[in-house]
């Protein structure tokens, strides 16, 4: 026995090493780089079979051929990966999930190159590069690591490494040649791939997909070590080894014996499944980058018909030709998953093959009656049971999305994939030559199509559904921006799983219709290499794009019939790594550019042409400008419309004074003569070139439209909407404010529009309603409470029992030094960080534990101090989301909205990608007010503008806040905040030190609370 114990044990110390050789260049590429390097087996597989070629093949001495293939192929290798692959992203500062797609590509690639290079069958011919006794490979993997931690942590270049994967612009300004330390680090984790190749063929079978594959189930071992310490990598790999060896001696009976030894022999994927799933996710970053997505382009004009031709061509082709056909619509349907989740939703999957094995697999099953507990089942009616037992297994890769992000939700869905082909489609139910037949009347290849293009039909119009409409512009705002469209209501976890859902249950569909087509349910063609393939492919060719979908099925299945094994792997790999280059894939870079040129290319029409133009499209009398009511002002000024278009007090139409930029630190009066120092309460609240509406109320003012199905806050009330028509007349502006030495007394001022006074006391604005009682019975009521609210981050206090009321109808701002606790207090105002200790209300309910989308459905809206706008979705669309998530039942919600912030014009049909950082403040303001807000919560929403548009958001707050609505500002101008505020909270050191009036405030703190100029602004 102990004999026994002791060669297990030996065994396993040498699957361990190879195993710990893995993590010790998945870590150190990850720390020199930043890149979880999926492409590690598949360099692992190279360097095996160069090995072996030269050995083998070409008659080579061992360690001439080891020299050559670990000295100078694989550091090669990783030396031309760096350079032409993921140089650019990191130079342009590319998302971590970039790059992931880019090392997907390359594993592709090499995998397919292998296939058509050496074939696609397994080799038992490689080369022993070290004794067959493990010690050779422990010693090797012991030294390996040691040294490495060593350069790493006490010699020059590991600092250097360290400092370019922290921030490689910041290590390139301080001096460091970034491009030789990503050199470095790329060459030595493609060594340690290739010595784990070379040290692993000799023991498994070598061939370019088992390889591979074998070799990224270690990646537990990384992971474990929190892709940092290798001493943790070696002892995880070699206790994981040796446990794996010592259960092969378990021979179990009864039902669950197979499923009790494939879990002793896949001890690594166990692992992988627990690291993946239950420890911290590593590489947090955001759901998915443009970059990956791409930005979407229409399709060009016919494409739709062509597919439906080229689609209805095989009807009129008969034998193998019509054979091969049929898995096209099928594996259309399986990439339409990919499409609905990664594409709309920005998930990254790579599980979905997983889905489509078991829609099969589950079919077939059925079909013959050998499914647990159900009656043996018609084809039709197999394969729609099928559906619907799938999909809530959706669940598996849904639920770790809710938390995990980018690389972790890519490793976590990776690990599903292996998980399922390992543990299931691996048993003897599933590989004893588990036919599947066709359904009745559609037997024939033919017949089989027409069902196939019906069922493709149906698939298309359900991934419509989920992409268009309020679902589909709710998922692109959570793939543009998670955190904003939680903001804007967004039910972010929700939409997650019915992302997944849906996309296992489309998954399903397809797979299921494969295995119909093939007749036989076949497990290798769903493994988890060609869930990568399939993943490669949807990006490259349009993530968000049906049609692409569509031409990736044509693609795959065309090359793989007519051309040699791997030539579809090897296509789809050279164009997944062009992503690096080409964010989006080359394909989108195509399409844009072409999409560019079009636009810019006049038409080139022949006399008849013209003619038959002008019949079919008769000239129209352009609408001349509409009359503004009586006494009304423009939407905006001419900062934020364009044109100055505000007119004068009393509704002449002439171009009103003093509409131009002002200087930063100076408000123009309405008047234009002069400007107010810091402290005086200017025409930039009460009018000027603020945005006025005397016709209609801005959204947010409680009248626009309540909630539907939202029950408003114990004690809270929407303010009633009240029509502007009957507002007073402008009156006119006073002289502007003498120049002063110091700061003026706010009180000091007379209450009229050129310098108002307090609120509450300076009467009726100039376009604004007079104010009601209820108004003033608002404005003293306290609307967001924050009471002994504490938060530790790692030790450190953020928040040391701080108290905040936040009253309607006033302005509240909060300054402080960077690192005050600032941004902690608005993050857990806003739900996006929950206290320790404390407890926040929203009038008499309690909203310490609910989540951020809620607290935006109760009336709490918040902007973000780096813009958190949705750049696929047009300027019209983005504030449409903040009514729909709001759950604001007046359809005029947003136009009101629109019109308010003078975005709607043409710029309501854009999208927000590339537009101005004054445009966008705008759409993201008017988003949060669309939805009728009680509260809004303003991150610095003056960073990036200039003064003229600073004068016009001091203005649309001072509105909203005379409307009823309650305003916290965490802003870093205190010029901004003298003019705008009624309170103000100065913060240091998670407390705050000082409350009150901002000409009190600011004067007794401003040396010490006001940093520098806020970057971003204009003079």
């Amino acid at each position: 026995m102990s004999s026994l114990t002791y060669d297990l044990a030996v065994a396993g110390l040498a699957v361990g090493s190879a195993a710990a050789l893995t993590g010790i260049g998945l870590i150190v590429t990850y720390r020199a780089t930043g890149v979880l390097n999926f492409a590690h087996g598949a360099i692992a597989m190279v360097c095996a079979y160069v090995l072996r070629q030269c050995v083998v093949g070409w008659g080579w001495p061992l360690w001439l051929g080891a020299l050559v293939t670990l000295v100078v192929v694989a550091p090669g290798i990783g030396v031309v990966l760096e350079r032409f692959v993921f140089r650019a992203p990191a130079v342009r500062g590319g998302a971590p999930e970039q790059t992931l797609v880019a090392s997907i590509g390359v594993f592709v690639l090499l995998v397919g190159g292998a296939a058509l290079v050496w074939g696609q069958g397994a080799r038992s011919d490689a080369p022993d590069l070290v004794p067959v006794e493990p010690w050779g490979q422990l010693a090797v993997a012991v030294a390996l690591a040691a040294g490495t931690g060593a350069v790493i942590r006490w010699t020059r270049f590991g600092r250097e490494l360290r400092a370019v994967v922290d921030d490689r612009q910041l290590a390139v300004l301080g001096g460091i040649d970034a491009d030789r330390v990503a050199a470095a680090g790329w060459a030595f984790g493609a060594f340690t791939a290739g010595l784990t190749g070379v040290l692993l063929a000799p023991y498994v079978r070598l061939d370019p997909y088992g390889l591979p594959l074998l070799v990224m189930e270690v990646v537990a071992v990384a992971v474990a070590a929190r892709m940092r310490s290798l001493p943790v990598a070696v002892v995880v790999a070699l206790g994981i080894g040796v446990a794996q060896s010592q259960l092969t001696r378990l021979h179990p009976s009864g039902w669950a014996a197979p499923l009790v030894q494939a879990v002793g022999a896949n001890l690594f994927v166990v692992a992988l499944l627990v690291a993946a799933l239950v420890l911290p996710g590593v590489g947090a970053g955001r759901t998915a980058p443009r970059a990956v997505v791409g930005e979407r382009m229409p399709a060009p004009h016919g494409a739709w018909l062509v597919a439906l031709v080229l689609f209805l061509l095989p009807l009129g082709l008969a034998g193998e030709d019509l054979h091969t056909a049929v898995q096209v619509p099928a594996l259309g349907v399986v990439l339409l998953s990919l499409v609905v989740v990664t594409g709309r939703g920005g998930q990254i999957s790579l599980g979905q093959a997983a889905y489509a094995g078991l829609g099969a697999l589950f079919t077939a099953l059925l079909a013959a009656g050998r499914f647990p507990g159900l009656p043996r089942l018609p084809e039709l009616a197999a394969l729609a049971v099928a559906v619907a037992l799938v999909a809530p297994l959706g669940l598996l890769t849904g639920w770790p999305a809710i938390s995990r992000h980018g690389l972790a939700l890519a490793l976590a869905t990776f690990a599903v994939g292996v998980g399922v082909s390992r543990f299931v489609f691996a048993q003897p139910y599933a590989t004893s030559q588990l036919a599947l037949g066709r359904p009745s009347g559609f037997e024939g290849d033919r017949a089989y199509y027409v069902l196939e293009l019906a069922l493709l039909a149906a698939a298309l119009l359900a991934a419509r559904r989920l992409r268009t409409g309020r679902t589909g512009r709710a998922l692109a705002a959570m793939r543009d921006h998670e955190p904003g469209a939680s903001a804007a209501g967004v039910q972010v976890p929700s939409l997650k799983l019915l992302a997944f859902v849906s996309g296992a249950a489309l998954a399903a569909l397809g797979g299921g219709l494969l295995g119909m087509g093939l007749r036989a349910f076949d497990p290798g063609a769903f493994d988890p290499v060609r869930g990568l393939l399939w993943f490669a492919a949807v990006v490259v060719l349009g993530a968000d794009s049906t049609l692409g979908a569509l031409a990736a099925a044509a693609l795959l299945v065309g090359l793989d019939a007519g051309a040699r094994g791997g030539m579809a792997a090897a296509v789809i790999g050279v164009l997944a790594v062009l992503v690096g280059r080409f964010p989006g894939g080359p394909f989108e870079a195509l399409r844009a550019a072409a999409w560019r040129a079009r636009l810019r290319r006049p038409a080139d029409l022949t006399a008849r042409g013209a003619e038959l133009r002008r019949r079919l499209r008769p000239a129209r009398p352009r609408p001349g400008p509409r009359p503004a009511p009586a006494g009304a002002t423009a939407p905006a000024p001419a900062a934020w419309g364009g044109a100055a278009r505000a007119t004068a007090p009393g509704g002449s139409g002439a171009p009103a004074e003093g509409a131009g930029t002002t200087s930063r630190g100076a408000r123009t009066t309405a008047g234009g003569a002069g400007t107010a120092p810091r402290g005086a309460r200017t025409a930039a609240k009460g009018g000027g070139a603020a945005p006025q509406r005397a016709a209609e109320a801005p959204p947010g003012a409680g009248g626009t439209g309540g909630r539907a199905g939202e029950a408003p806050a114990p004690g809270l009330a929407r303010p009633p909407h009240r029509p502007r028509s009957a507002a007073a007349p402008a009156a006119p502006a006073a002289p502007a404010a003498p120049a002063a030495t110091g700061p003026t007394p706010r009180t000091a001022a007379a209450p009229s529009s050129g310098a108002s006074a307090p609120r509450g006391t300076r009467g009726t604005r100039p376009g604004r309603l007079p104010p009601s009682p209820g108004r003033e019975r608002r404005s003293r009521a306290v609307l967001l409470t924050a009471r002994g609210l504490h938060v530790r981050y790692a030790g450190f206090t953020a928040l040391d029992g701080v108290d905040l009321d936040v009253p309607a109808g006033r302005v509240t701002a909060v300054v402080g030094p960077n690192g005050a606790g600032k941004s902690t207090l608005f993050h857990c105002l806003a739900g996006t960080v929950r206290p320790a200790q404390g407890r926040v209300r929203l009038g008499g309910r309690d909203v310490t534990r609910t989540a951020a989308h809620a607290r935006t459905r109760l009336g709490i809206a918040r902007t973000f101090q780096e813009l958190a706008v949705f750049p696929s979705l047009t300027v019209s669309e983005n504030v449409r989301i903040g009514a729909e998530q709001g759950r604001v039942a007046d359809p005029a919600a947003v136009e009101r909205t629109l019109r308010l912030l003078g975005l709607d014009g043409p710029v309501r049909a854009l999208p927000a990608a590339g537009l101005p950082t004054g445009t966008l403040r705008r759409v993201e303001l008017a988003r949060a007010l669309a939805g009728s807000p009680l509260v809004l919560l303003l991150d610095e929403p003056a960073a990036g503008l200039d003064s003229a548009e600073v004068t016009a958001l001091a203005g649309v707050l001072g509105a909203l806040a005379a409307d009823g609505m309650a305003l916290l500002v965490v802003e870093h101008d205190l010029d901004l905040v003298a003019d705008l505020a009624d309170v103000v909270h100065v913060m240091t050191a998670g407390r705050i030190v000082a409350s009150g009036p901002p000409d009190r405030v600011l004067d007794a703190v401003a040396g010490p609370a006001a940093p520098p100029g806020r970057p971003g602004r204009r003079p």
